[in-house]
């Protein structure tokens, strides 16, 4: 695997941008677990070893427990994940995969069982957002392996 576009190489302004919703997110978003939750998640689904090792990295400096994280995949089969986390994995699957012909009344209702209607918005723009980086990172060709959390916690 080769870099394909470095960060220096980056069009003004665009990691800026993203950067802009990402602080968004944190300020305002729904926090942990179920941020980290969700990052992890949509990153195994769309095979982002870069994010994958950032937010594993990120989750158990946290606290969250290497377990939870590792059984993601398999989170229906677990017994340690809540009733609302479970609904927050069942609604990120199901936006980062969008099937064309699926109504999503029915994650919307178990979502409304556990959050308000902003957070709902919230949980749906942390879905997005992490669908994005994980793109970018793919398309240009990030290596993983060599985050580190002080990184993120510094600059």
């Amino acid at each position: 695997m080769k870099e394909r576009i470095s960060h220096q190489e980056l069009p003004q302004g665009l990691y800026e941008s993203l950067k802009e919703v990402q602080n968004y997110l944190d300020q305002n978003g729904v926090g942990n677990p179920l941020k980290s939750l969700i990052k992890m998640r949509v990153s195994q689904i769309n095979s982002c070893a870069y994010c994958l090792d950032m937010h594993f990295k990120e989750a158990t400096h946290a606290g969250e427990t290497p377990l939870r994280l590792v059984s993601l995949a398999a989170w229906r089969e677990t017994p340690y994940y809540s009733q609302k986390e479970q609904a927050v994995l069942e609604f990120a699957e199901r936006l980062t995969h969008m099937p064309a012909e699926e109504h999503s009344d029915d994650i919307h209702d178990k979502l409304r069982e556990h959050f308000s209607q902003r957070e709902m918005a919230l949980l749906t723009l942390e879905v997005i957002q992490i669908n994005s980086w994980n793109r970018l990172v793919r398309s240009f060709g990030l290596i993983p392996g060599n985050y580190k959390v002080q990184e993120a916690t510094n600059g």
